[in-house]
């Protein structure tokens, strides 16, 4: 057997166990995931490689041209190295609302940060719902 074929085989195996990986170690080895599909059910939860990054699904659905993860952040979050703080992004719904506690930079990277005071947090910071740090 080729060894390209015997990589095939192993490839679900792989992806099995990379699944239980800590994001920190996740984003280590992005290359373990499987590469974000259209035409693909996706159970909230999973983790998947587009570009060189990794995403989760936050809800369940089949995936379709225009839905890939940088494009809908409804449906996936970019999965950062623990103890970053990410950048302040326009929350879509009640699904990638911020909580209570958590932490942006606003308005970019070199930006204040800013800790949440309210759950399910959809406001700008510095409208409502924030406190500078």
């Amino acid at each position: 057997m080729r060894p390209q074929d015997r990589a095939r085989q192993l490839r679900p195996y792989i992806e099995e166990a990379a699944a239980s990986l800590s994001d920190g170690d996740a984003l280590e080895a992005v290359e373990l995931f499987p590469a974000w599909a259209v035409d693909t059910a996706y159970p909230a939860g999973i983790r998947v490689r587009y570009g060189d990054k990794l995403y989760r699904c936050e809800q369940a659905h089949t995936s379709q041209v225009g839905w890939e993860p940088p494009v809908v952040p409804a449906l996936w979050t970019e999965v950062a190295e623990p103890g970053t703080i990410p950048v302040w992004k326009q929350p879509t719904g009640a699904q990638d609302a911020y909580a209570q506690n958590d932490k942006v930079k606003y308005p970019d990277e070199q930006g204040d940060i800013w800790i949440s005071d309210v759950d399910n947090n959809v406001w700008e910071p510095g409208v409502y719902g924030w406190t500078k740090q």
